[in-house]
């Protein structure tokens, strides 16, 4: 998945995120991340892409949501942080943020909501149990078959950014000790 917009690293989410930003250029782990700068714009691409608000099937605030709720179960706080962030700056009501922040489904938003962020954790924590019968609670939900298949490419893609910032947050610890 590919942006229309040109890679910006002044721009990119996972170097914020591990403070690879301006201050960590010299670094041997943002080196590392950036030997292959087209990887990192491939993920910064991807980000982009799936939260473009034109995107259709699944509504912004539904992807973020998705994403907060995915971050708060890998957990990754600061990516967690990053969408709550977006959440509120997309007027997304507090108590649910809240709800979605403290890892329930239940509770949070209508049935279609539900049934994401249901799905989310199921792919999260036992992917095995992603069958048929789960693909199957999101359409009876109101979800259509492209928005399932959009859903699955979010999770698939915040599965690589949290494990990605994970690991690179690790190099930089591992960087700053040695």
């Amino acid at each position: 998945m590919s942006s229309s917009t040109s890679y910006n690293p002044a721009e990119d989410l996972v170097d914020r995120i591990v403070g690879l930003d301006a201050a960590g250029q010299g670094s041997a782990t943002h080196a590392l991340r950036h030997q292959r700068d087209k990887v990192a714009a491939a993920t910064q691409g991807s980000y982009d892409a799936l939260f473009d608000p034109a995107l259709p099937g699944l509504s912004l605030r539904e992807r973020l949501l998705v994403a907060l709720y995915a971050c708060r179960l890998t957990p990754a706080p600061e990516l967690a942080a990053h969408y709550r962030e977006r959440l509120q700056a997309e007027g997304t009501e507090a108590g649910l943020i809240e709800a979605v922040a403290g890892g329930t489904a239940q509770g949070a938003g209508d049935a279609r909501l539900q049934a994401l962020l249901t799905f989310t954790r199921t792919l999260i924590e036992r992917p095995v149990e992603g069958d048929r019968v789960a693909v199957q609670a999101l359409p009876a939900a109101g979800v259509a078959t492209p928005a399932v298949v959009a859903l699955s490419q979010l999770i698939a893609f915040l599965s690589y950014q949290t494990r990605l910032a994970a690991g690179l947050k690790a190099m930089k610890s591992l960087e700053a000790g040695a």
